[in-house]
């Protein structure tokens, strides 16, 4: 799921060098953390959430075979 991530974000924003997507694992979840560029995030967030909405539905999908829930938050 991470490389998932990093690949969407990285096609989004103007620095893609920037972009950090961290993974961490809990007891019945996964977090990832993507963080990019302040000149970037609007880009990543979009209006009014659409674009986060749509990266957050992509992952879900990817990830319905997985007994854990994945959960993206963008810093």
């Amino acid at each position: 799921m991470k490389e998932l991530v990093e690949v969407i974000a990285k096609s989004l924003v103007d620095h893609p060098e920037e972009v950090v997507v961290t993974q961490t694992e809990k007891d019945d979840e996964i977090v990832i953390e993507l963080k990019v560029g302040a000149s970037d995030m609007g880009k990543v967030i979009g209006r009014q959430g659409r674009i986060a909405k749509a990266i957050r539905t992509v992952v879900k999908a990817a990830s319905s075979k997985s007994p854990k829930r994945v959960v993206v938050d963008i810093m």
